[in-house]
């Protein structure tokens, strides 16, 4: 049995696992997918103060309290942040980072930083519809969302906590010492801001590269392929 721990990206919520947290359930495994401060059932908890070191502070909580060893950890999109500085404080808990088509920080970055300025002017933008401090959902066609899914992101999707873009990560390294890692880019969106760390990290040794024939939201879209890489960087077999 492996224990997974996997965090949602931006404007999602626990939810968006579900298809993937079913299966690995059925065949033993523990499944944690938490939703982050702000968001889906918890988004009418959502306030200026919400930024990412709340959401690092309630992932790193989770495994903590749940007494969570040899964890698998994995962050999809905006959680590459969150996951990066979950592993940071508690690498020891840690035994694999699997990063689903995600940001991957540099100790000082943020997703501002990170981003294009088109797209930092876009998300201060769409905040000014949410008080100043939330930025409006991507539609799901712009992130390749398959179309039979489309309405249920539509519908599920809600605002996003824009200090969680905005704060810089701080990072000591220490998630760069769990044992296995792993980058996972989806092929069948774009443009991506996410190919330049599979293109960083493809070619370095402790890391694991794969490609997923896929939209953003890869756990919709083929949920038996991120099954399947999820299995492979716990060094367990695929018997879903």
């Amino acid at each position: 049995m492996a224990n997974f721990v996997l965090v949602h990206g931006g404007w999602r919520g626990g939810w968006i696992w579900k298809r993937v947290a079913q299966q690995l359930r059925r065949a033993g495994h523990d499944v944690h997918t938490p939703t982050l401060s702000g968001l889906a059932e918890r988004g009418h908890l959502i306030h200026l103060g919400i930024n990412l070191s709340t959401h690092i502070q309630e992932v790193t909580n989770l495994i903590h309290f749940e007494d969570l060893g040899n964890v698998i950890l994995c962050g999809h999109s905006y959680a590459g942040m969150v996951i990066s500085g979950v592993a940071d404080r508690a690498a020891q808990s840690i035994s694999a980072l699997v990063y689903l088509d995600a940001w991957f920080p540099k100790d000082g970055d943020s997703i501002m930083t990170l981003s294009p300025e088109a797209y930092r002017l876009g998300a201060i933008e769409a905040a000014r519809g949410h008080h100043g401090f939330a930025v409006t959902p991507i539609p799901p066609a712009v992130l390749g969302v398959n179309e039979a899914d489309r309405a249920l992101v539509e519908t599920k999707a809600t605002p996003h906590p824009l200090a969680t873009m905005t704060e810089a990560i701080q990072l000591e390294g220490n998630h760069l010492q769990v044992e296995t890692k792993m980058y996972v880019l989806a092929t069948e969106w774009g443009p991506s801001p996410f190919a330049q760390f599979y293109t960083q990290l493809a070619d370095d040794p402790s890391w694991t590269a794969r490609l997923v024939p896929s939209g953003h939201d890869a756990m919709l879209d083929t949920p038996d392929a991120v099954i399947g890489l999820l299995l492979e960087a716990a060094g367990a077999p695929h018997q879903t």
